[in-house]
């Protein structure tokens, strides 16, 4: 059933995406604000408290709706819903407008709108980087919201399934994605700010959240690319400062295609998705050469990062139609 459902949400999401700042998302900002409001007083305790409320309410909304619909109108009820809770957190076209505008953009020699565009969809000062960062932090920025909003979404919904949880996995990962994202951005942008215990309870749970999905996702990008080179640039990950998950997968990405998607600077590699301002000086040709971290972006290489992420959507559905068929004959 899990293999159908995928299958039937990514279609419909391809087909009628979802509204950037639609009723959902909005009804998600404000459960968000009220938990914050409500119970964020500024202490450890009653940080995880907001955050619970937050994730737990929606996940086990989710959950108690998949059982109920099971028991009383049987699995195709149980089905519809699951394609339906899929088809809210899952999909490649709630982030791939931003990089289809900005490869548009490029590839029409307009480096200025497409700074623009960049520094709309990462929400930070892009001017002065030259042509090949700029295509670099697309790409990176891209092959992040591949992991977050889809082979994330897919690798926690497929383990929590297996224990009869259905999209319960798939609401829990994209509510605390959206959490940690959430309240930094409210403490910085907006009227009602979310105390320093609250953001660092969002983030840390959020870090031992994707720990196991970031992971699959990168042995995912290392088996339709090149595996030895990513697992050669994971090795080399390893000998640097922890730099998260996110680091992670670029590192196995970059040696997957062989091309630069980290900022290299003295002493280590820098992820570009947990950054949240411009890198403060660029690489030396030499620095990137000895970091073996791949070729300088190049505008030929979004179509390389598009098969990637394609490649592992069609392993990922092959994948659970094996486990489907499995469970079926077994």
């Amino acid at each position: 059933m899990s293999f159908i459902a995928v299958v039937m949400a990514l279609l419909i999401e391809q087909a009628r995406p979802m509204a950037p700042g639609n009723r959902l998302h909005a009804l998600m900002r404000a459960w968000a604000g009220w938990s914050t409001r409500n119970f964020d007083a500024g202490q450890a305790a009653h940080a995880w408290l907001a955050w619970s409320l937050a994730v737990g309410v929606p996940s086990v909304l989710v959950l108690a709706v998949y059982w109920s619909l099971n028991v009383w109108l049987g699995w195709p009820a149980a089905l519809a819903w699951s394609v339906a809770v899929l088809y809210a957190t899952l999909g490649f076209r709630q982030f791939s407008s931003h990089f289809t505008q900005i490869r548009e953009a490029l590839a029409n020699s307009d480096e200025t709108l497409a700074r623009d565009l960049l520094a709309n969809w990462r929400q930070m000062d892009v001017r002065d980087l030259p042509r090949s960062e700029v295509l670099r932090s697309a790409m990176a920025h891209s092959v992040i919201a591949a992991h977050r909003h889809v082979f994330g979404v897919l690798a926690f919904f497929s383990l929590l399934a297996v224990f009869g949880l259905g999209p319960a996995g798939a609401v829990l990962y994209r509510a605390s994605e959206f959490l940690a994202r959430f309240w930094r951005d409210e403490t910085q942008t907006r009227f009602q700010p979310v105390s320093q215990q609250t953001q660092d309870a969002a983030g840390l749970a959020w870090d031992l959240l994707d720990w196991v999905p970031a992971r699959i996702t990168a042995v995912s990008f290392a088996v339709v690319g090149s595996f030895e080179d990513a697992m050669e640039a994971w090795r080399r990950h390893l000998s640097e400062p922890d730099q998260g998950n996110d680091a992670l997968i670029l590192a196995a990405t970059s040696g997957a295609v062989n091309i630069r998607l980290t900022s290299v600077g003295p002493g280590r590699a820098q992820p570009d998705a947990a950054e949240d301002s411009a890198p403060a000086g660029l690489p030396s040709e030499d620095q990137v050469a000895a970091s073996g971290a791949g070729q300088t972006p190049e505008l030929a290489h979004l179509a390389v990062i598009v098969g990637l992420v394609w490649r592992t959507v069609v392993m990922w559905v092959v994948l659970l139609a094996l486990l489907t068929l499995a469970r079926l004959l077994g």
